[in-house]
């Protein structure tokens, strides 16, 4: 997408079935974004490069997915001044995804990664779009009216279940 405003990555290409998710919010929300691999383990310089030019480059917000020990999320904030998402993903290494969620979750003071739920990129992508509305008008809009389809399922499932259609 031209102008990203959100970078998504991931330390391996086996979490896409993940990350997926938040892209695709971010496209339904009409944010544009990047996507692609950094590894804080294999490409340690890929990932230094990545985190200090993200803000010159134009990103605001930075979603980073890893699994097992999951690093990322916590080193790239290390080095930038820009907000980072942490998704723990429950990799075929993890530990019932709890070493993911532990590693991005226990940040140190100083250091602030925000935490979704393991394997929620969906809600990766939704807060990093809540981030770029505040000084986005159309983004404003565009979760507004997301928020309110989901208030319309909710209410129609209600009314199905309720014995009314």
């Amino acid at each position: 997408m031209s102008n990203p405003k959100v970078g998504i990555i991931m330390g391996s290409k086996s979490d896409l079935h993940v990350m997926q998710d938040a892209a695709d919010v971010l496209k339904e929300l009409g944010v544009a974004y990047e996507i692609t691999v950094v590894s804080a383990h294999r490409t340690p310089d890929r990932m230094f490069s990545y985190a200090r030019a993200a803000a010159d480059r134009g990103l605001k917000v930075i979603i980073a997915g890893a699994g097992g020990a999951a690093h990322l999320p916590g080193m790239v904030a290390s080095l930038t001044h820009l907000p980072v998402i942490g998704v723990p993903v429950k990799s075929s290494n993890s530990i019932d995804g709890w070493d993911s969620v532990l590693s991005i979750l226990q940040m140190p003071n100083g250091i602030p990664v925000a935490t979704v739920a393991l394997n929620a990129a969906k809600n990766a992508g939704i807060l990093a779009a809540q981030i770029i509305s505040t000084a986005d008008e159309y983004v404003v809009q565009n979760l507004i009216k997301f928020k309110e389809d989901l208030k319309e399922k909710v209410e129609a499932s209600a009314k199905e279940m309720e014995g009314g259609a």
